[in-house]
């Protein structure tokens, strides 16, 4: 997976943003204005998302390539390392998973945006 890839994917999401809050790098892709993914434009190792805890807790015990969120809250948030056991079809997944959890957090109003 590049980062090109993987930004294209985010992007595809319906109300979906880019942005650099934190300074030139990390990329922070949001749904209506809530964080879903982040990772580094210098050096894109590994993306952050967010997760069920119980489903986060179980890819952790599954796979080398998933730790608790670097700089994130641990318990709702996955660090992955890209391009190790996790393969691109399941990194995606978690992208939409990620994608979804945040969804369902807004307003109803927003979320009927989404469709």
């Amino acid at each position: 997976m590049d980062l090109e890839f993987l930004r294209e994917y985010c992007l595809k999401k319906p109300h979906t943003t880019e942005e650099t809050p934190f300074g030139l790098d990390p990329l922070v892709f949001k749904v209506h204005g809530k964080m879903f993914a982040l990772c580094s434009i210098e050096n894109f190792v590994s993306i952050s998302l967010k997760c069920d805890p119980d489903k986060a807790e179980e890819l952790r015990a599954t796979y080398t390539a998933v730790n608790a969120g670097y700089h994130m809250n641990k318990k709702h948030w996955n660090t992955v390392t890209v391009n190790q056991d996790v393969d691109d079809s399941l990194l995606l997944t978690m992208v939409d998973d990620s994608f979804a959890l945040v969804v369902k957090s807004l307003p109803k109003k927003l979320q009927a945006t989404i469709g």
